[in-house]
């Protein structure tokens, strides 16, 4: 019965969805792994001039770079910052603040992790973008908010998993089950009165929430 559970979401739509992610990530091997549709999006909003911020790291860390003018990158596995880091400089990128910090340092054990705190050396309002992608994601997504400039972008990849939606893909939270946990129904309740747009490929989803002007 477990594996028959595990296999349930391998309906024709998933298949079909599936097949087609993969060709898109073998046509854009350089491209954040987002939806294809959020990357698109991405490509058009994006200003030389914008200050960003990313929670986990890779080769979207190269792509945002060429995007922006500035971008802070945060990262908790070691092995794989180092790689990233000499990607960064094999292509001589130099606006990149790249930062190695372990999920489990606390300079202070009575605040959040050091890996979250990273929002604390931007002052308020002055994000122009922000990609929550990396762990501690609910702890990173309300952390940033204040950081956030009015016509900013946040973007939460993988949202399916976290937050209720009609989206179709295999962990798709329904409306009936709200939230993941409390974290993010704080998150919910913070941008409720923000403009959002859901992008979906059958598979994962990626979702931008517009800070209102």
């Amino acid at each position: 019965m477990a594996g028959l559970r595990s296999i349930r979401h391998w309906t024709p739509h998933y298949i079909f969805s599936r097949l087609a992610e993969k060709r898109d990530q073998r046509a854009h091997p350089d491209h954040p792994w987002l939806t294809a549709e959020a990357v698109r999006f991405l490509e058009g909003y994006l200003r030389p001039s914008d200050t960003g911020l990313e929670f986990g790291s890779g080769r979207s860390t190269l792509w945002f770079a060429r995007h922006l003018g500035h971008l802070t990158s945060v990262e908790h596995d070691l092995a794989w910052s180092e790689r990233v880091r000499q990607m960064l400089a094999a292509a001589g990128v130099s606006n990149v603040d790249y930062i190695h910090i372990p999920l489990e340092a606390r300079s202070d054990p009575s605040a959040a992790p050091d890996y979250v705190r990273v929002v604390e050396r931007f002052a308020p309002a002055s994000l122009d973008f922000a990609l929550v992608d990396g762990r501690l994601r609910d702890e990173c997504a309300n952390a940033v908010l204040p950081k956030m400039r009015p016509g900013g972008l946040l973007v939460v990849d993988n949202a399916d998993i976290y937050l209720p939606s009609q989206v179709r893909t295999p962990n798709a939270r329904r409306p009936q089950q709200g939230p993941e946990n409390a974290g993010w129904g704080q998150f919910l309740e913070a941008v409720s009165g923000w403009r959002r747009v859901w992008t979906c490929n059958g598979v994962f989803a990626t979702a931008l929430f517009f800070v209102p002007c």
